[in-house]
């Protein structure tokens, strides 16, 4: 009966949105409301949860989604974006952007959460799109698809991260298989999946739309990718450090350099003091600029709060601990069932971290069954827990809002591509457990 409440409350959301044109935070707040009364919560309780979904995303995710939509205005106003863009094509050509645009996005991924990881590339993907009239869904999917894949995967990232520890598995051996399975993963979901999305129109935020300059006022090729990728220089500087040196206080400079929010607000100074001014712009019309930034991404954010009230009401209400209750029954193998029920819980509550977390718990009993390798195991999850992102998954609103897509075009594209990650991630942990 709750998964069943859980699946028409999903499709009252979806309704909603698309047929009755309400605003989505306002629907995620009704629906959420609505979903808590159904499956019974307190009434206390539900208040409680919508106020706990939003803080918690919006405390983690307002302030580097706020400074990231700064600094892509300005790396979009000043013309970084264009030579960005101008740089990449001339390297990799027309035919293999898609490509360029993946290797990137997986080298990025590593290092970064993907919210963070999201908002620094999309200056990026839209310098591409616009300067060279490119489909943006098309040119941006594959880049998106590595990020996914690199943040369920991969350590050091915080759900394979967790995972490795609950089962003493070795983070090593849990990378280097990781990576295996995510270049087939990203190949699949990201350039070959994308090639059939040519069709999708979409038209992104006015923040990283921009008028073209002529050649001679664009600033250099290497200011331009170092201020684009400041932030990720700035945190592999910070992971390094503490391996070189072993000062503590190197080592607590290197953890607050590290946190997202301040690598971001050093990524945007650094910016403002050095291709800003470059530009010609006065401290005036840069603060004018970025405060239309924010405008732009204001109502996104809310969208994105919605989401977490939404998320965190389903994760209160303990039906993700039912359905695996429910699946604990079926005598199926260790790595498929592991997989099928991160999948299940992934579906039902919508987040990775959620569905990976709850399914070790319930999947640590059964590791000490012979034959049954702990690193694979960790994949196996991970790949599950990336099952079909839809409405109840922040991942999938920022793809919605910053595409500009409709729920049905990002359905279609965002979902089927994490589905697509997901399938081919099982595929793969089945394939190495022949061998390990």
């Amino acid at each position: 009966m709750p998964l069943l409440i859980v699946l028409c409350c999903i499709i009252g959301l979806v309704l909603l949105i698309s047929w009755g044109k309400i605003n989505p935070f306002l629907s995620f707040l009704i629906i959420a409301i609505l979903t808590g009364l159904l499956l019974k919560m307190p009434v206390e309780k539900i208040t409680g949860s919508l106020q706990k979904g939003m803080g918690d995303t919006l405390g983690s995710l307002a302030i580097i989604v706020s400074l990231g939509a700064m600094l892509g205005k300005l790396v979009a106003e000043t013309g970084a974006a264009q030579k960005i863009a101008s740089v990449m094509m001339n390297i990799s050509g027309m035919k293999n952007i898609q490509w360029a645009l993946a290797f990137t996005g997986f080298i990025v991924g590593i290092p970064l959460f993907y919210p963070v990881a999201f908002v620094l590339m999309i200056p990026l993907i839209f310098s591409v799109v616009y300067k060279y009239k490119l489909p943006a869904v098309y040119v941006g999917l594959p880049m998106l698809a590595s990020l996914s894949v690199t943040h369920g995967f991969l350590p050091p990232h915080p759900a394979p991260s967790a995972l490795v520890l609950m089962f003493h598995a070795n983070m090593g051996t849990t990378l280097l298989y990781g990576i295996c399975i995510a270049i087939p993963a990203i190949v699949i979901a990201g350039p070959l999946y994308s090639s059939t999305l040519k069709n999708i129109s979409s038209s992104s935020l006015q923040t990283f739309q921009s008028k073209e300059l002529s050649a001679d006022k664009l600033p250099s090729a290497f200011s331009s990718f170092s201020i684009a990728l400041l932030p990720i220089l700035l945190i592999a500087t910070a992971s390094l450090l503490p391996i070189i040196f072993h000062d503590k206080t190197i080592i607590s400079i290197c953890q607050f350099v590290s946190e997202p929010s301040v690598l971001m607000l050093i990524a945007l100074i650094t910016a403002t003091c050095t291709i800003g001014f470059q530009s010609g712009r006065s401290i005036k019309e840069l603060m004018v600029d970025y405060a239309e930034s924010v405008k732009d991404i204001a109502l996104i954010l809310l969208i994105f709060g919605g989401a977490g009230a939404f998320k965190q009401i389903l994760a209160d209400s303990g039906v993700s601990n039912e359905v695996a209750i429910a699946l604990q029954g079926l005598h199926l193998q260790p790595l498929i069932l592991a997989w099928l029920i991160a999948a299940i819980i992934r579906v039902c509550v919508g987040s990775s971290t959620v569905a990976g977390i709850t399914t070790a718990g319930i999947i640590l009993p059964m590791m000490n069954q012979p034959g049954i390798n702990p690193s694979l195991m960790v994949l196996s999850i991970g790949a599950g827990s990336l099952m079909f992102s839809h409405v109840n998954d922040i991942g999938f609103w920022m793809f919605k809002e910053y595409f500009n897509l409709s729920v049905k075009d990002t359905i279609r594209s965002w979902s089927i591509m994490e589905t697509i990650v997901s399938v081919i991630g099982l595929i793969g942990v089945l394939i190495l457990s022949l061998f390990v």
